[in-house]
């Protein structure tokens, strides 16, 4: 499959309704809505929320969310690609509703063994494999030393190793500094969680209006359960640590070396507004992935699959559609 590049203005991928939000509250549990599970391993709990298919038989999805985030990311897409996978989106250890792993380890490695496991466990490969931010990094790792628990790969924002880091970044990057996290509890402690949800979205958006009210008031829900988990800032603290640790890392461990052994056909994702990782990175990101596309929102932020959610899965449906042709056309008894 030839490499594409592709990009979209802001008002091309408008919601139809003309609402001002994408991101729209999470769809009830049961009865076609999301439904929770945990999958305990050795030393490990992964908590899933399943995104179910419209039908039996459709080749599996995982999605893997960023720094600080939750399964939940993933509820605006999800649902728009139940009709070609079934899909299940993840907390990684000591996010979400995932418990902290039993040997403390946030590191890149521990969270992509961890995502390796829960593949081999649940017998879910190979997957069609999503990964924003810090979670494309975890997935460019799982597809470049397993490919065979990989059949596609969506990297939305990937956080691969930019430096120096843009100057809005800054911020994010000084949590993998030991006690920065405590300090910024410290200064942060009479803050509601809608006043952290809106930092957050502020950081993350392209325009953070495009969030619904409903949208807007689940995320600051989840935003203050997670204030009440007691390992909350360490795994925060611990896993930016660990990006900012494979930063440094190079020779045949480098985070771009490994870019550079993925097999499986891979979308790229950039938002031009991304505050976090800058998109002037995208065509790197392209050239290092040797069977990649690459889709550029002149509108995004660092959270595309949750603010065009509808583009992404257009998107991811067109690399679908070649990859299944390729797949058909490479089976016994076709010339």
């Amino acid at each position: 499959m030839p490499s594409t590049e592709r990009s979209l203005a802001g008002d091309e991928v408008s919601p139809a309704n003309g609402s001002p939000g994408t991101v729209p509250p999470s769809p009830p549990e049961g009865r076609g809505g999301v439904e929770r599970r945990r999958v305990t391993l050795p030393g490990l709990t992964v908590a899933v929320r399943g995104h179910p298919p419209a039908r039996a038989g459709l080749p599996p999805a995982v999605y893997v969310h960023g720094l600080g985030g939750s399964a939940l990311n993933w509820a605006g897409l999800g649902p728009l690609l139940a009709a070609r996978v079934d899909g299940d989106a993840v907390d990684l250890p000591g996010f979400g509703d995932s418990p902290p792993p039993d040997d403390g380890d946030y590191s890149l490695s521990g969270h992509a063994r961890a995502v390796i496991r829960y593949l081999d466990a649940a017998d879910r490969g190979p997957v069609h494999l999503f990964g924003n931010s810090l979670g494309g990094t975890i997935v460019t790792r799982v597809a470049a030393l397993r490919p065979d628990l990989v059949r596609t790969l969506t990297l939305v924002s990937p956080a691969l190793p930019e430096l120096p880091p843009q100057r809005s970044a800054m911020p994010t990057a000084l949590l993998a500094v030991p006690g920065v996290t405590a300090l910024f509890a410290r200064l942060t402690r009479d803050w509601t969680a809608e006043q952290r949800t809106r930092a957050v979205l502020a950081l993350c958006y392209g325009d953070p209006g495009r969030v619904s009210p409903e949208g807007f008031a689940e995320h600051a829900r989840e935003y203050a359960r997670r204030m009440r988990l007691p390992y909350h800032w360490d795994a925060l603290e611990r896993s930016a640590r660990g990006v900012v640790g494979a930063y440094t890392l190079g020779g045949q461990h480098s985070l771009w070396r490994l870019a550079e052994r993925v097999l499986a056909p891979t979308l790229l994702i950039y938002g031009r507004r991304d505050q976090l990782v800058s998109f002037r990175m995208a065509r790197r990101a392209k050239a290092a992935f040797r069977n990649s596309r690459l889709l550029v929102l002149p509108a995004a932020g660092h959270v595309a699959m949750m603010e065009y959610p509808e583009v992404v899965a257009r998107a991811f449906t067109e690399m679908l559609d070649e990859y299944e042709t390729g797949i058909a056309d490479a089976s016994p008894g076709r010339s």
